[in-house]
């Protein structure tokens, strides 16, 4: 079904609401029943303009360790709102309803990316910076919802981000052997690699830009891309 502007504003509000007055909304699919994906994407883009804040760059769902058969990827909007502390500082959780962190690869555009059917090496001429990042992933739902409607509409639940020191993008870099380990109080709680997402970072780069392209879009210049959590 195509989600008509009053409808896709009334979703929005609603989560809005949420997120402000930290009271759980209720499901959008219960809202609208056969809420489809481009219903959903056009709740997301109400809420992004609710919010009033430049565009920072987008954050992936569903790319890593997929169900086989199972296609859940997502992307969300990220604003500048979203970005939240320097690496190092702490991040004030009291605006958030369920928070949670997840370590990432992050991908930092130098040159706008367009279209669809690009190889890892076309999408690597692109870059200008790699970044350790942490997503703080969110959710104005009561829980994170198993619908992967529900899940876009809020956003790919997104909550806020946190970089760490960009690493110039060099040409024969690789992603996939990047290690990445989850430190809480120097006690690991989690480990994975570059590799576990979609088989590479820049694929998964690949597959934004691609899906962004069925809407006439592209990732921009300057662009922040989180990739997917790790762990």
């Amino acid at each position: 079904m195509n989600t008509d502007t009053d409808t896709a504003e009334r979703c929005s509000a609603m989560l809005w609401c949420a997120e402000h007055e930290r009271s759980p909304s209720g499901l959008m699919t219960e809202a609208v029943p056969g809420l489809d994906q481009p219903g959903a994407y056009a709740i997301q883009l109400c809420t992004f303009r609710r919010r009033g804040a430049a565009l920072a760059g987008f954050k992936l769902g569903g790319t890593v360790r997929p169900a086989p058969g199972v296609d859940r990827r997502s992307y969300g909007l990220l604003s500048e709102a979203h970005r939240l502390a320097r690496s190092g500082e702490a991040v004030e959780t009291s605006c958030f309803l369920r928070p949670r962190a997840e370590p990432e690869i992050a991908l930092r555009l130098g040159r706008e990316l367009r279209g669809g059917g690009h190889s890892r090496e076309g999408v690597a001429a692109h870059l200008d910076a790699v970044i350790p990042a942490i997503e703080i992933a969110d959710t104005r739902y009561a829980d994170f919802p198993a619908s992967l409607v529900d899940n876009i509409a809020d956003n790919s639940s997104s909550g806020g981000f946190v970089l760490g020191t960009p690493v110039a993008w060099e040409q024969g870099m690789d992603l996939r052997s990047v290690e990445v380990g989850f430190f809480v109080d120097d006690a690991l709680h989690g480990s994975g690699s570059g590799a576990d997402v979609m088989g590479d970072p820049l694929l998964a780069l690949a597959w934004l830009a691609e899906r962004l392209a069925v809407d006439g879009l592209a990732v921009p210049a300057g662009a922040i891309v989180m990739t997917g959590g790790i762990t």
